[in-house]
């Protein structure tokens, strides 16, 4: 079977040369006089995923997952990782020289307060940290009795020989028809939020908003049609875009031309020295906005207003253009998933599938829609204790078959040009134990109760977070992932600011869409995860004294019956269970071929037909 996808690399990551890379950083730091310097997974931009020449963690330490910070000194290094990653980094860095420390454990704060010399100076790159990240390493070092320092250039790149060089991808309008909106209004209504904040103007720095404000994609990061690049929006007066010109094709220069004034992104710091000679007063953004941009400002004379960037709520609440699109996206993406495990039905229990076997047609399925854009993040496909990595990335070097007996997890996405898909099934290949079922059971039970919930207007997510998580309590269980994050359309598979998680304290509001997708890991065992996404709309509730929301689950693909244990599911569950099979069901059928078909009758007869 062949073993290559279009979207997704399958070589190993590598540490081999870790510690003669951290000791090039050593020396470097030794240079220049510093105690130790700090490497986070970030871009200038503060991004989730981030072009090959950024990917400065993965190069240093061998780590590929989306967060994480690397603290280096002269004699010890650390790996402050999430418990999304705590047994991937355990497994992809050299311990000898990187000590993997858990978040829940301590903080890369905290590490710093511990091991920092006192006297010491911790370096940083300006354009890596904001203004609250660096407070908390200011905070920590000062602890520790040192204290920090930019440096002019990052000293990773001074020892990356081979970085690869910036990425120049096609800078592509958004068909309006798809956006749902004019850009021109769109910057209207920023200009409004700038007004009523009084505000002078606003520095983009999020790619994801600069795509959404000026209806642009692009292909500068994996997975995610971003361009990458800056713009200015003022209260009055033309924007200014910030994009490589040798990126923006005619159709994009079309598009901007009366509505934005172009330069090309060594012109971004003159333009801050601008506002600054004003007196202008200027939002940055909290989340992405780089410390180097408002120390350029302040530096000039002008006001530095840190806060949220007022784009980032606009965008998380989708139009009827947007929910159509997405609507649509969902039916198309359930076909393509639906024929994969339709497949993997047929093929895995004879011991001929393997985990890259599985990415590989997946993908393939997709495709054959011709609708597919890219993959919306690398697919996790997990079989057995590969599962219980919560964000395992299958390479040549783990790649296992998946065998009877075993769970398989397998948690993927998709763009296409009108909305993004993120979907995570968890299948039995042959007979699963009575604990694989009472685990799977109950992680339904808590997708249940959040797809069912109803909740007044100005609920947040933390507030509904423990819906998915008490069926997993009562049996003393919990997992260690947020239940759901924001999705975009046609953008990234990770937008905020909504979440339901401890964290998630913005509230969920009419036209957002967010994931469903609690789970439970048995470490060395089994992963079990079960994700649609799902819309918040409103709800009519009789005598209801408050407006009242609710969710529509947009993912349509079978959920494995043959984990569901009845006996554990209340009959208003059960009544769920069967509505949302016959609904998959009927908007699936004509779109898959006869053989698929008739697994799906199978696949979503109602539970009552399991006994």
């Amino acid at each position: 079977m062949s073993q290559t996808a279009r979207f997704q690399s399958f070589e190993d990551p590598s540490h081999r040369e870790g510690a003669a890379r951290i000791a090039a950083l050593r020396a470097a730091m030794a240079q220049r006089g510093v105690a130790g310097f700090v490497v986070p997974r970030a871009d200038e931009h503060q991004s989730e995923y981030v072009p090959p020449n950024a990917e400065r963690l993965a190069w240093l330490t061998g780590f590929t997952g989306s967060a994480g910070t690397a603290v280096v000194l002269a004699d010890k290094a650390a790996l402050v990782v999430d418990g999304r990653y705590t047994l991937q980094a355990a497994e992809q860095v050299d311990t000898a020289i990187v000590t993997p420390v858990p978040l829940a454990e301590t903080s890369a704060e905290a590490w710093i307060e511990a091991n920092l010399p006192a006297g010491g100076v911790l370096a940083y790159d300006p354009w890596l940290h904001t203004p609250d990240g660096l407070a908390r390493l200011e905070r920590a070092a000062q602890a520790a009795g040192g204290r920090v320092e930019a440096t002019p250039l990052n000293l990773v790149d001074l020892v990356w020989i081979d970085r690869p060089a910036a990425p120049r991808a096609p800078v592509v309008p958004h068909p309006e028809s798809l956006a749902g909106e004019a850009a021109s209004a769109k910057l209207g209504r920023v200009r409004e939020a700038l007004a009523k904040a009084r505000l002078d103007a606003l520095v983009v720095s999020d790619p994801h908003n600069l795509a959404w404000a000026f209806n642009l994609r692009g292909g500068d990061v994996a997975h995610t049609p971003l361009p990458l690049g800056y713009a200015v929006i003022p209260r009055e007066g033309a924007a200014r875009l910030f994009l490589d010109p040798e990126k923006v094709t005619e159709g994009a220069a079309a598009a901007l031309d009366g509505l934005a004034e172009r330069d090309e992104p060594g012109a971004l710091p003159a333009a801050l020295d601008a506002l600054g000679a004003a007196k202008a007063r200027v939002r940055v953004d909290a989340a992405t906005g780089a410390v180097a941009l408002g120390r350029r400002i302040t530096a000039a004379g002008g006001t530095l207003d840190v806060g949220p960037d007022p784009i980032t709520a606009m965008k998380a609440v989708k139009n009827a253009a947007e929910i159509a699109g997405a609507r649509a996206a969902h039916r198309r993406d359930g076909a393509a998933v639906t024929r994969f495990l339709a497949w993997l039905a047929r093929e895995a229990p004879g011991g001929a599938v393997s985990e890259i076997d599985a990415v590989v047609r997946l993908e393939a399925f997709r495709a054959e829609a011709n609708a597919l854009r890219e993959i919306a993040f690398p697919t996790i496909s997990g079989s057995g204790p590969n599962g219980a990595i919560v964000h395992y990335r299958v390479t040549r070097g783990t790649d296992r078959r998946v065998g009877p007996g075993e769970l398989f997890l397998i948690d993927s996405g998709a763009q296409y040009g009108d909305g993004t898909t993120d979907i995570t099934r968890t299948v039995a290949v042959g007979t699963p134990s009575a604990e694989m079922r009472d685990r799977f059971t109950r992680v339904l039970k808590g997708h249940i109760a959040i797809a069912t919930a109803l909740f007044p207007r100005g609920t947040t997510g933390a507030q509904i977070d423990a819906f998915a998580r008490r069926p997993l309590w009562e049996a003393g269980l919990d997992f260690d992932h947020g239940t759901g994050h924001g999705v975009g359309a046609f953008l990234s598979v990770h937008e905020g600011p909504q979440r339901i998680a401890k964290t998630g304290t913005v509230a969920l509001q009419p036209g957002m869409i967010v994931s469903n997708e609690p789970g439970y890991y048995k470490a060395g065992a089994f992963g079990i995860r079960i994700e649609n996404l799902v819309l918040v709309e409103t709800r009519d509730l009789a005598g209801a004294e408050r407006p009242i929301l609710g969710f529509e689950t947009l993912t349509l693909a079978p959920i494995d019956l043959a984990l569901v244990a009845p006996e554990l599911l209340t009959p208003d569950e059960t009544a769920w269970l069967d509505a949302y099979h016959a609904r998959v069901r009927e908007a699936l059928a004509d779109l898959v071929d006869a053989e698929t078909r008739e697994w799906l009758v199978a696949a979503t007869r109602p539970v009552a037909a399991l006994a």
